[in-house]
């Protein structure tokens, strides 16, 4: 049984060739901020999808009774517009700066 320092140039050259061939290979795996990024925005729509139901169900209820500001039925929209667009936004914005 041969060590892998005792192993000929030519087989050492040969795979280091291989790999220089297959950059793919090497740089598989994600990062881990990205990874841990995509599980908190997965977990916050998790929960904020029902939240929004409720806050959209409270609004028509006060808007059924006349109890309403429409300052917040505006400020709803655009709170769960963004938390639901989010992905979308920070991928906009990552491209405008070529990231």
């Amino acid at each position: 049984m041969a060590f892998p320092e005792f192993r000929p140039a030519a087989a050492r050259i040969s795979s280091l060739a291989a790999m220089s061939l297959l950059p793919s290979i090497a740089f598989a795996q994600a990062s881990p901020f990205d990874t841990g990024a995509s599980s908190l925005v997965n977990f916050a729509l998790t929960i904020a999808t029902p939240i929004a139901i409720l806050i959209v169900i409270g609004l028509a209820i006060a808007a059924a009774v006349g109890r309403i500001a429409w300052g917040w039925v505006i400020g709803a929209i655009v709170g769960i517009a963004a938390i639901f667009g989010s992905p979308q936004i920070v991928a906009w914005i990552r491209s405008m700066f070529g990231v």
